[in-house]
């Protein structure tokens, strides 16, 4: 009986295998299929699994330890040489091609985009012919659908990097965008301080404002980082809406000197809302951010706030409403469907065009909406960005 000469039993096992090798969830899955299941059923002495990396023109053998651990190895000075077999599994044939060397069987993954890897199986007695037609067959089979699946991972990687880079230049982005008005107020600071004409009590304060905007900028990262993987929570506490709505415009001016702030509140003393209010102050931020590049550094905002009872999916309910308007020359129409989409920076010199749509995810983190609306009289010519806010909140925002 040859060698590897195949029973109908082990034939039923290679058929088998050729229809579980596509279903195989990782290289860990393909490589035991591969050299164990298939060298099993094929009554070889060892395998080896060799896969080609495209990117670095290069083999790297594939094998598993006792524990079923998956180990790549590149070998130290490159590829590995060609191995030399005796044969070799062609098109479902088995063809002889080296009488003399070792009594070793060849069979190549050969993909879609060329050569996935090779498999070597042996060594084994040396016999006339080992395997059967038959057997060549299914063992092509099952080499052409590794190929495939080889191929289809390395493609599925190659997609997660790059997705994955995408995500980190995002992130990155986000960074700029929003570090930008932190840094030129500690600048601003910080030249004042080498004057050397200060009193005291003056470095102090400026120090101090030095050190709350580094604080800020270190809450920023972590929150980017958050936003980034998708798991973004709020830090909600009660807070006068006065008190938050005086704190967002001494910010925009603080951080984007420039803009000529004019401020409209109508609003209930003693009136309280659940906010996280480095979230907000972070999107009201970002709105003027984008006015004063639209207006060329430097123009008129106005701030209004105000109480108002929206009605929504759940009823009639309080909400703080804040209307930012410029006086730039508003938005173009090609892209009022697409203000809030990532990168879009139509009309400005600098900007990831991150920022609008950074504001837009923290107001609806609280529940609230952010819309691009139209002007009206004094408002006509700028942009108009209409943020609201639930005042009745739950807990559950919070956590």
């Amino acid at each position: 009986m040859p060698v590897f000469s195949l029973t109908s039993r082990r034939r039923a096992t290679l058929a088998a295998l050729a229809e579980r090798v596509l279903e195989a969830p990782d290289l860990s899955g393909l490589t035991r299929l591969l050299t164990v299941e298939l060298r099993q059923a094929l009554s070889a002495e060892s395998a080896s699994l060799l896969l080609w990396d495209r990117r670095l023109e290069s083999f790297e053998s594939l094998a598993l330890d006792e524990a079923g651990r998956l180990h790549r190895l590149r070998p130290p000075g490159g590829s590995p040489k060609s191995p030399r077999t005796r044969f070799l599994v062609s098109e479902g044939q088995l063809v002889e091609t080296s009488p003399d060397a070792a009594n070793e069987v060849l069979v190549p993954l050969l993909a879609r985009s060329g050569l996935a890897g090779m498999l070597v199986l042996g060594p084994v007695e040396r016999r006339r012919r080992p395997i059967t037609d038959a057997d060549a067959r299914l063992v092509s089979l099952i080499a052409a659908r590794a190929a495939l699946a080889f191929e289809n991972l390395a493609y599925q990687k190659e997609l997660i990097e790059t997705e994955r880079l995408a995500a980190l230049g995002t992130m990155a982005g986000m960074l700029v965008h929003d570090f930008r008005g932190p840094m030129t107020l500690i600048r601003g600071w910080a030249e004042t301080l080498v004057e050397g004409d200060l009193q005291p009590a003056e470095v102090a304060t400026r120090a101090q404002a030095i050190v709350d905007a580094v604080d800020r900028l270190e809450r920023m990262t972590g929150e980017t980082l958050d936003f980034a993987r998708g798991a973004e929570k709020l830090v909600l506490r009660a807070v006068p809406l006065g008190v938050l709505v005086a704190e967002l415009a001494a910010g925009i001016e603080q951080e984007l000197p420039g803009l000529t702030l004019e401020r409209d509140f109508d609003l209930p003393g003693g009136r309280c809302g659940p906010v996280d209010v480095d979230k907000i102050r972070r999107a009201v931020s970002n709105i003027a951010a984008n006015a004063r590049d639209a207006m060329g550094g430097s123009g008129r905002l106005r701030l209004q706030a105000r109480i108002e009872s929206l009605t929504g999916t759940d009823g009639a309910r309080d909400h703080l409403v804040l209307v930012l308007t410029d006086d730039g020359p508003g938005v173009a129409p090609g892209i009022r469907e697409r203000v809030f989409d990532p990168f879009v920076t139509h009309g400005k010199k600098r900007g990831t065009g991150l920022g609008l749509a950074v504001a837009r995810r923290f107001v609806e983190d609280h529940g609230g909406r952010l819309e691009l609306v139209e002007g009206k009289g004094y408002e006509t010519r700028g942009a108009r960005f209409r943020l609201s806010l639930p005042l009745d909140a739950t807990d559950e925002r919070a956590r």
